[in-house]
């Protein structure tokens, strides 16, 4: 049975997107874990620890936090030098990643 042109073009381009859509989904995990290390998995901080869980954060709170640890309105140990490594645009990955994590 030969497939029709349209139905193939069809198949190709969902094949094209689910592909797409996984390398941006990757892409987004590899930024969310390098807070990992101090944040812990997902965003999980260990329980009684100093930092933060982001787990669950807002993503508009994140993304103002970032952005004053970047700007170096808002003071920091460590989290001015490793905001400065990311664009807006990650910045907004980063956050939305977290927020959309279970606390």
């Amino acid at each position: 049975m030969k497939i029709p042109r349209i139905l193939a073009a069809l198949m190709t381009w969902a094949a094209t997107s689910a592909s797409a859509q996984t390398a941006e989904v990757l892409y987004i995990k590899s930024l969310a874990a390098t807070c990992a290390n101090c944040h812990g998995t997902n965003g999980k901080a260990v329980d009684g620890s100093s930092v933060p869980s982001l787990a669950g954060m807002p993503k508009d709170y994140m993304v103002r936090q970032l952005k004053a640890f970047k700007s170096g309105e808002r003071p920091a140990t460590i989290m001015h030098q490793l905001s400065k490594g990311y664009s807006d645009a990650q910045i907004e990955q980063i956050a939305g990643y977290f927020a959309a994590q279970k606390k």
